[in-house]
């Protein structure tokens, strides 16, 4: 059956033991890019420190990796964790960065209402889907059109495939809920040239009749498939290049022997409509939480 196919996956139920399992995954993927900046750029002292059931991370100004998540699930955010989150406050401040608290629907309660009265103000959601990914085999993407082709990318491809994907997503399309963050080029380049080089992670190189027109990422750890991103170049967009990647890397993730694939959009954004035609559902959103520095 085609992973294209909604009918492949299994129907998914978000309950608190499958969103304790993703945020952990989660916190997991930005603690291990911390860890690449940290190897690569020692001078900018990046901080990654566990909090609770969650992750803090503060690192390069202007950088999406400034964040705290996972909050809210095994343990409580108690008057020590308090505490803790008060001393990241502080550090965060002294270098000048704001704090991001991503915060899942499915947590405990008591995490948004702390941090309101901190003085945190809600920016924004973003919405974290899922679906069953069958056993090695089963998940079959259909024949690529004609002109396409996809590869993974080595050394010889890197730059080139960090250039189509920053480019393709500073194109950034207009449906949906605005983004609550903005980024430029220059902050995004090295945060994504060291995400790439996580350990796990896979990039794929999409060409059309030989030109570069698109890429996408992914990370398989413990079972779980994290589709951490894609994007096409403006000119080459409605020649289902999103949904082949989509494919591609849902086969590989089973292949690999994961049985779950998420992937985290804007709502009601073009990416997430595209991942709910190939069977994703709406598990639960995080809401994002910002104090400034």
């Amino acid at each position: 059956m085609s992973a294209s196919t909604p009918a492949a996956a299994a129907h998914l139920f978000a309950d608190i033991v499958l969103a304790a399992r993703i945020e952990r995954a989660e916190c997991r993927l930005v603690a291990a890019g911390a860890a690449v900046v940290a190897q690569r750029h020692p001078e900018c002292e990046v901080l990654v420190r566990p909090l609770r059931s969650g992750q803090a991370v503060l690192g390069l100004p202007g950088s999406p990796l400034n964040k705290l998540l996972g909050l809210g699930f095994e343990a409580p955010l108690d008057a020590a964790g308090l505490e803790e989150l008060a001393e990241l406050e502080r550090l965060g401040a002294a270098r000048g960065l704001e704090l991001s608290v991503e915060v899942s629907t499915l947590a405990d309660p008591a995490v948004g209402e702390a941090l309101g009265r901190r003085g945190y103000l809600l920016k924004g959601f973003e919405n974290v889907l899922g679906r069953r990914l069958g056993p090695p085999g089963s998940e079959r993407p259909a024949p690529l059109p004609a002109g396409m082709s996809i590869e993974l990318v080595d050394a010889a491809r890197f730059d080139l495939w960090v250039d189509t994907f920053i480019t393709g997503m500073l194109a950034a399309e207009t449906r949906g809920v605005p983004s609550h963050q903005q980024f430029e080029r220059a902050a995004l380049e090295p945060v994504l040239v060291d995400f790439a080089s996580i350990g796990q992670m896979r990039n794929y190189l999409v060409r059309w009749e030989g030109r570069a027109a698109g890429g996408a990422s992914v990370r398989f750890t413990d079972g779980v498939c994290q589709l951490c991103g894609a994007s096409t170049l403006p000119e080459f967009r409605r020649r289902g290049i999103q949904a082949a990647l989509l494919a591609r890397r849902l086969g590989d993730a089973a292949t690999a022997g994961c049985d779950l694939a998420v992937v985290t959009t804007r709502p009601g954004s073009q990416s997430m409509q595209n991942v709910q035609r190939q069977g994703f559902e709406l598990l639960y959103a995080r809401a994002v939480w910002l104090r400034e520095a």
